[in-house]
């Protein structure tokens, strides 16, 4: 048999092995197809969250309340829009008479490594609602500064001074923010920290002293005993004052 005869017969039997194997190809390219999906859903958020540092607020924090028993602040609200926590002040201890002094007050308290950790006095606030709709965070003073048996430090004034908003913790914090608030017993503040539509998601803080939360912690958050304090209206006890924060979730005007 010559060489060209073994060659086509080759190259016939190559061809009929093939050709099955290209039909079956031809049929795959053509099977029917069908769609299905994935999904994955969320639900506002209702965990407390717990106080962050004013400094890094990627970072846990254990302030100290200077006006608690044990020195533990009260938890934070529930809810997907909550108030998570919100500084008491300590104005110390001074003699009778004195007058036209400011006297200032920080946050004390524990860092993420456990060591005691000076801060700027500060309130927190987290949104997990997942609307992005925005909210608005005001303070009152109920009354004046007093004591038990009601006699008043008259013509004392509180401010909190300095505000700046710390949102490290998140790519979308509050956008709104008074630098200075002197509050008036009886009356609720504007807009204290809030944010606008598409604002204000996660956690948010207002730091009073820097956005560091570090840099004014002792001179920020003052009471002004004014020239209308003085001995006659000074008795040697405690005077204390009430804040109440409200949020709502009305949001805040830029």
């Amino acid at each position: 048999m010559s060489k060209l005869v073994l060659k086509s017969a080759a190259l016939l039997t190559a061809a009929l092995i093939l050709t099955p194997a290209l039909a079956q190809t031809v049929k795959a390219d053509t099977a029917a197809s069908y769609d299905s999906t994935g999904q994955v859903t969320f639900t506002p958020n209702t965990d407390v969250t717990g106080p962050v540092d004013p400094s890094d607020p990627t970072l846990p924090y254990q302030p100290t309340d200077p006006n608690s028993p044990d020195g533990k602040p009260q938890p934070g609200t529930a809810g997907p829009l909550s108030i998570d926590y919100a500084s008491s002040f300590d104005f110390g201890t001074h003699p009778v008479g004195t007058t036209g002094i400011v006297y200032a007050a920080s946050q004390k308290g524990t860092d993420s490594s456990g060591a005691a950790a000076t801060r700027d006095n500060y309130v927190q606030v987290t949104d997990k609602r997942g609307s992005f709709a925005g909210w608005s965070l005001s303070v009152t003073q109920g009354a004046q500064f007093a004591t038990a048996s009601g006699d008043q430090l008259v013509g004392a004034a509180l401010t909190l001074g300095n505000g700046a908003i710390q949102g490290k913790a998140t790519s979308l914090p509050a956008d709104v923010s008074a630098t200075s608030t002197t509050l008036t017993p009886g009356a609720a503040s504007g807009t204290i920290l809030g944010a606008t539509a598409g604002h204000g998601v996660g956690t948010s803080l207002l730091n009073f002293g820097s956005a560091d939360g570090m840099s004014n912690s002792d001179t920020s958050v003052a009471l002004d005993l004014g020239t209308i304090v003085n001995a006659s209206n000074q008795k040697a006890q405690a005077y204390t004052a009430n804040l109440t924060w409200t949020l709502a979730d009305t949001p805040a005007n830029a």
